[in-house]
């Protein structure tokens, strides 16, 4: 019985030190980790990407919207010109188009991205 109390007291022990030694320890770099300046710029180039491709995804759901206008489909531009409050109509015609064609844009982008470590060996 003693010698699995001093068995515990030992790994008690031994844990303790293990985790000191691993606070003093300063933050070694593996070598596929970046720098925190390479994070940064990893960051602002996704960041980037990001609102290229929304905006594209933005400008065409703008585009479409406005094909619709102009074609007349369905009578929509007959709608928003007769209508009491003309450009909350255009609005909620716009918003919408350009919101969800941004994200699938953007959704498609991420998806077909090629993954690639940023440092290899």
């Amino acid at each position: 019985m003693k010698s699995d109390d001093g068995a515990a007291k030992s790994r008690g022990r031994g844990k303790k030190m293990a985790d000191e030694e691993g606070r003093e320890e300063k933050r070694v770099y593996d070598r596929y980790d970046l720098t925190p300046e390479e994070a940064r710029q990893d960051h602002r180039d996704m960041l980037r990407f990001l609102a290229i491709n929304v905006l594209f995804g933005m400008g065409l759901g703008i585009l479409i919207a406005g094909s619709l206008l102009w074609f007349d489909i369905g009578g929509l531009w007959t709608h928003v010109v007769r209508s009491r409050h003309p450009v909350v109509s255009a609005l909620l015609l716009f918003v919408p188009l350009s919101l969800t064609f941004g994200s699938v844009v953007v959704g498609s982008a991420i998806m077909t991205m090629p993954y690639k470590r940023k440092k290899e060996l």
